[in-house]
């Protein structure tokens, strides 16, 4: 009787810690990891026994912000997103909204323990995201991708912070996420595209619904150019500046020639590499130039 208890708990434990991670699921190859590399390429310091830390941060603010946006328009997720946790019934929409308020004051006790500017980065973040939410209402449009690339920054800034031994980000970090948010403002409707039928139906207002045309053309011509930019900045060789060029024109050619939803999908994770390539380029610099 008791090891038959023991099992029934264990798999009840095992339930709440999938589905917690399923609030996060389909963000850990287009936020999480990208921004931990970010984190890990931009502090001032490196210290494989410490960087651990970078993830975990980002990943509990990830959290946070997933159920904050999860709980808002569940029948969209049944859309286009079935395996969420609120639309798979795995938990209802009252129960994530208690859980959404009492990741905030958990995240901000996970952020005194990496000091003041995780703090802030954590403050700053909880509030965006009840920003964006009430946002979301008006369906967004444009506003979307600006305070997106926002809490974006908020991640890249908390997860170095987090990530460094000396738990700080300096002025090349920060500069670092300044241009890594400007440069997600400007393209991360790459992963709108393959929502786009769904957005269409409940009135979802994003750049491949208002502008189906241009912005895949924006994907074709921004991310060569983003790439270019980038290798000057942070003073990368030829021979690489010209590999990630070229994969950029790659990628980006691929969301005009390719306009199915599983070709989208497919170009999303082409995406993701190159967002993931270019976060590398501020420890390119710090490993040949930095100080």
């Amino acid at each position: 009787m008791f090891s038959q208890a023991l099992t029934v708990r264990a798999d009840s434990i095992a339930r709440h810690f999938e589905t917690v991670f399923l609030f996060t699921k389909n963000d850990i190859r287009t936020t999480l990891i990208p921004v931990t590399i970010f984190a890990l390429s931009a502090a001032p310091k490196y210290n494989p026994t410490h960087a651990w830390n970078a993830p975990l941060w980002i990943w509990f603010h990830l959290l946070q912000f997933n159920i904050a946006n999860q709980i808002q328009d569940p029948e969209e997720d049944r859309k286009n997103k079935p395996s969420r946790p609120i639309p798979a019934g795995r938990i209802s929409v009252d129960s994530a909204a208690d859980m959404r308020w009492v990741m905030v004051p958990v995240c901000l006790l996970l952020s005194l323990w990496y000091g003041t500017q995780a703090v802030l980065a954590s403050t700053v973040f909880a509030a965006l995201t009840i920003w964006y939410n009430e946002l979301r209402g008006d369906k967004m449009g444009l506003s979307k991708n600006v305070l997106t690339a926002i809490l974006y920054g908020c991640l890249e800034v908390g997860g170095t912070v987090a990530g460094s031994p000396d738990s700080c980000i300096d002025m090349a970090g920060a500069l670092a996420a300044a241009i890594s948010s400007t440069i997600y403002a400007t393209t991360l409707h790459a992963q709108d595209f393959k929502d786009e039928e769904g957005d269409r139906l409940t009135g979802r207002r994003t750049l491949p619904t208002m502008f189906p045309k241009a912005a895949r053309f924006s994907m074709m011509f921004g991310l060569p150019l983003w790439a270019y930019a980038l290798s000057r900045i942070w003073k990368t060789d030829a021979l690489s500046t010209t590999a990630f060029v070229l994969y950029s024109a790659f990628v980006g050619t691929r969301f005009v020639m390719y306009k199915t939803v599983g070709d989208d999908k497919q170009s999303c994770k082409f995406y993701s590499l190159w967002h993931s390539l270019g976060h590398l380029l501020p420890g390119y610099w710090r490993f040949f130039y930095g100080v």
